[in-house]
C-alpha cells in the first residue's frame, strides 16, 4: 500500500472507530438517564386498580412502597375501564390510582390494553377477531383474541392510545410504556390478514415470477401467475409449500412488531424524552418479532419456571425450574438493544401450568439474583393481589388473597430489594469486568430465518433446533464464559469465541465474514447442518455443503439420520458419545486436523468434529448432534484451552456472572457447591458453601 493510501485507510479506519464510541456512548448515555448506574437495579410489582374497590387503593399502594418497591405497572388489560363506550374516556379512576402512587414516591409503568379489546368493539366490528386456519374464530372474554393484521383493529387502537399518551405522557410519575403485553404471532386466515399477506408478498418479491422461483413452484405443479391467486398457507395441510410457510412466519412476525411500533410512535409524539418504551416477551426463540420492532428502546422477558414444564435437577428440581431458562433470556435479550429487563418474574406458585406445585423456598429470590446477574436494570412481577376470580384464580402474588399478609415469595422479593440496597452502598463506578472472565466470551449466533427453516423440516423427530443451541449454550456457561446471542448485523471481531449452530440457510456474503472473522484471530465454531442450503432455503446446486468447504477445510459427503432405538457412538478423547439426530460425514483437507470420528455404522472411522487454523484464528466443524450436549462440551474445552484461556467447570445448575463490581453465583442443583474465591474478594450475601435455591455475592 502507498504510504499516501495508508495514511488514508488509517484515517477513515480511526474515524469510524470514533463515531462507533459516539454512537455506543450515547446509547449508554439514554439507559443511563433511564436508569441511573448508581441504582444498580430497579424491582416493581403489577396491581390492578380496577379490580379492587378504590377504598382499598391507598391501603394496597403504601404496602407496595412498604415492601420496598420502587414502581408499580397500570393498565396492561384495563381498555374496557378507559373507554367504557366508542370514543367515551374515563381516565378518573386512573388518575386517582397514579396520585396515590405518587404519594407514596412509587414510580409507574403505563401500559397500553390491545391485549384486551373492549366488548363493545368486538361485537360492533367482528372482524377484528383471528381467524383460524379452520375457519373458527376466536372470541371475547380471553386475550390476544384481536389480529395483528385487522385493519380497522390497528388503527382504532391507536385512538385509544393517543388519548391515553396525551393524558400521561408529561406526568413525572410515568417513568415508562409498555406497549400490549406478551405480545404473540398471530397465524390470522381473515380477509385483512390475507391481503396484507399479499401486499407484503409484492412488497417483497416485485414480480410474481421471483416469488415463483424463490417458493420452487414448478414443483408440484405450484406456479402462479397473480398475487392474488396466493392464499394464506395451511400449517396443518401435509405437503404444504415449506418455502410459503416460511413466508407467512416472517409477515406474521412483521404484522407484530410493525402494530408494537406503531403503539411506540404514536405514545412518544406526546411522551416526556425522559419516558421509555418496551413491550414484554415470552422468549419463544423461534418467533422472530423478538427483537424486531425499530421503534421500542428496548426489550424485555417474562419468565415463569416451576410450572410442570421443566423437572430440572434431581428430585426436588421441578422446584427451581430449569436452571439455563433466565440465564439464556439474559444473555439473548441484552444484546438486542444494550439493555433489558425482566417485566415479569414468577413469584410463587401459579394456575395455568399443567401441574402447579410450590417453588422451592428462596427459588423467587435466586431467580430474582439471577435476573440481576445478567446486567438487567429491573425486575417486576405479576403481581401484588393474588387475583380472586378469573383464569388466573389460584395466582400467587406478593401478598395473599386477604390482600394484606406478604406470601413466601412476597418475602423472598423483600429480601432481595435490602439486598439490592446494601449493594448500592458499595458500588464502585470504576470497577471493570475481570480481564480472564473477557478472555472467554463467546458469541452464540442466531438467526430467526434458520429456526424457523429447520423446525418447518426437521428431517427426524430426533431433532430438537433449541435443544441443539442449549447444548452449547450450557457448555460455555459451564466454562464461566460471559455470552451473548448475536445477529448477522453484529461485529464478531469483539468475541474471541463465536458459535455458529445449525447455521443452515446461507450465503456468501456470510460465508465471507466468517471467514475474516477467523482470519483476523477469531475461533470460529461451527456445527452441523451449517450452510446446507442458500437463502431460499433451496439446496445449492452443488454437491452437500459446497459453498462451506473452504471454509471448514473438510468436504462433507453426505449426513445420516438415526433411528432413536440405535444410536451412534462418537469416539474423542478415549471417550465414547451417544448421537441419533444429525450426523455429516466429514472428509478433510490434508491440513485440517481430526478431533473425533463415528465409532459405528458403515462409517465407523470417519471424522466427526473436525479443526483447522485459518490466517490468525481456527474453524473448529462439529459434524454430530449428540445426544446430551456432553461431547459439544468437550469438544469446546479443547479448543478453549489450546487457546490457553483460563475456564471453570462449574457442574449443572451452577450459574455465575459479574456486574459492577461484583460477582454473583446461584445453585439449581441438588447439591450444595464450594465456590472458590480469591483471598482478595469480599463476600457480601451468602457463603461460599451454595446450598440449593441459595446464592453468594462478593465485591472482586
Amino acid at each position: 500500500m502507498h504510504l499516501k493510501s495508508k495514511k488514508h485507510f488509517c484515517r477513515r479506519f480511526l474515524l469510524g472507530l470514533f463515531g462507533i464510541m459516539i454512537s455506543l456512548n450515547v446509547a449508554a448515555q439514554k439507559f443511563d438517564k433511564f436508569f441511573p448506574k448508581k441504582d444498580l437495579t430497579t424491582v416493581g410489582v403489577y396491581y390492578y386498580p380496577e379490580h379492587w374497590d378504590q377504598s382499598q387503593w391507598d391501603r394496597d399502594l403504601k404496602k407496595i412502597s412498604e415492601m420496598g418497591f420502587e414502581f408499580t405497572h397500570f393498565g396492561e388489560f384495563a381498555w374496557a375501564q378507559l373507554e367504557p363506550q366508542e370514543g367515551v374516556y374515563d381516565f378518573k379512576w386512573l388518575d386517582k390510582a397514579v396520585e396515590i402512587a405518587a404519594k407514596y414516591k412509587l414510580k409507574i409503568v403505563m401500559c397500553t390494553s390491545t391485549a384486551t379489546p373492549p366488548v363493545w368493539l368486538v361485537r360492533k366490528h367482528p372482524d377484528i377477531l383471528a381467524t383460524y386456519e379452520d375457519g373458527t374464530k376466536t372470541d371475547h372474554g380471553s386475550r390476544q383474541h384481536a389480529s395483528f393484521s385487522s385493519n380497522y383493529y390497528r388503527s382504532y387502537s391507536l385512538k385509544m392510545i393517543e388519548e391515553l399518551a396525551k393524558r400521561y405522557g408529561n406526568n413525572k410519575s410515568i417513568i415508562g410504556w409498555q406497549v400490549d403485553n406478551e405480545p404473540a404471532r398471530f397465524l390470522d386466515y381473515g380477509a385483512d390478514a390475507q391481503q396484507r399477506y399479499r401486499n407484503w408478498l409484492k412488497n417483497k418479491y416485485q414480480s410474481i415470477d421471483a416469488l415463483n422461483v424463490a417458493w420452487g413452484n414448478n414443483f408440484w405443479s405450484g406456479t402462479y401467475t397473480d398475487f392474488e391467486q396466493i392464499n394464506i398457507p395451511l400449517h396443518k395441510e401435509w405437503g404444504m409449500n415449506l418455502h410459503s410457510q416460511l413466508d407467512h412466519y416472517r409477515f406474521a412476525d412483521e404484522e407484530t412488531a410493525t402494530f408494537l411500533d406503531s403503539q411506540a410512535i404514536t405514545i412518544r409524539k406526546y411522551a416526556s424524552k425522559d419516558q421509555w418504551i418496551t413491550s414484554n416477551y415470552r422468549s419463544n426463540y423461534n418467533e422472530s418479532f423478538v427483537g424486531m420492532s425499530k421503534e421500542l428502546d428496548f426489550d424485555c422477558y417474562t419468565r415463569y419456571l416451576v410450572y410442570g414444564g421443566s423437572l430440572g435437577i434431581g428430585s426436588q428440581g421441578y422446584r427451581l425450574g430449569d436452571y439455563s431458562s433466565i440465564g439464556m433470556s439474559n444473555d439473548f435479550f441484552r444484546p438486542l438493544k444494550g439493555m433489558y429487563g425482566c417485566m415479569e418474574l414468577q413469584p410463587g406458585q401459579v394456575n395455568w401450568g399443567s401441574i402447579n406445585p410450590q417453588p422451592m423456598p428462596g427459588s423467587v429470590r435466586m431467580w430474582l439474583w439471577h435476573v440481576f446477574a445478567g446486567g438487567s436494570k429491573f425486575a417486576c412481577t405479576y403481581r401484588f393481589r393474588a387475583p380472586l376470580y378469573g383464569y388466573e384464580q389460584y395466582h400467587y402474588g406478593i401478598v395473599g388473597t386477604d390482600g394484606v399478609t406478604p406470601t413466601p415469595g412476597g418475602l423472598e422479593f423483600n429480601q432481595f430489594i435490602k439486598e439490592i440496597n446494601t449493594l448500592r452502598k458499595m458500588y464502585d463506578a470504576k470497577a471493570a469486568l475481570p480481564d480472564y472472565y473477557l478472555k472467554r466470551k463467546t458469541g452464540i449466533l442466531f438467526n430467526g430465518d434458520n429456526v424457523m427453516g429447520i423446525d418447518l423440516n426437521k428431517q427426524t423427530k430426533e431433532w430438537n433446533t433449541i435443544g441443539h443451541f442449549l447444548k452449547y449454550y450450557k457448555a460455555t456457561k459451564s466454562f464461566g464464559a460471559p455470552v451473548d446471542f448475536v445477529r448477522d448485523s453484529t461485529d464478531f471481531s469483539k468475541y474471541p469465541f463465536l458459535i455458529v449452530p445449525a447455521y443452515q440457510m446461507i450465503d456468501q456474503k456470510m460465508i465471507d465474514k466468517l471467514t475474516l472473522y477467523a482470519k483476523n484471530g477469531g475461533n470460529l465454531v461451527l456445527s452441523c447442518r451449517s450452510g446446507i442450503q442458500n437463502r431460499l432455503g433451496h439446496l445449492w446446486e452443488a454437491k452437500f455443503y459446497e459453498p462451506m468447504w473452504s471454509l471448514i477445510g473438510s468436504e462433507i459427503e453426505s449426513y445420516d439420520l438415526l433411528m432413536p432405538q440405535s444410536p451412534g457412538l462418537i469416539k474423542f478423547n478415549n471417550q465414547e458419545f451417544a448421537w441419533t439426530s444429525w450426523g455429516d460425514l466429514l472428509k478433510p483437507n490434508k491440513e485440517t486436523e481430526v478431533w473425533a470420528t463415528y465409532g459405528s455404522e458403515f462409517y465407523a472411522g470417519k471424522p466427526a468434529v473436525i479443526s483447522r487454523s485459518l490466517g490468525k484464528g481456527t474453524v473448529t466443524y462439529i459434524g454430530v448432534d449428540s445426544k446430551n450436549g456432553e461431547l459439544e462440551k468437550q469438544v469446546l474445552r479443547k479448543l478453549y484451552q489450546k487457546q490457553n484461556v483460563t475456564i471453570e467447570d462449574y457442574p449443572e445448575g451452577i450459574m455465575v456472572e459479574y456486574r459492577d463490581g461484583f460477582g454473583i453465583a446461584v445453585n439449581y442443583s441438588d447439591k450444595i457447591y464450594q465456590i472458590s474465591l480469591p483471598k482478595s474478594a469480599k463476600t457480601i450475601i451468602g457463603n461460599q458453601a451454595v446450598k440449593t435455591s441459595d446464592v453468594l455475592v462478593w465485591k472482586y
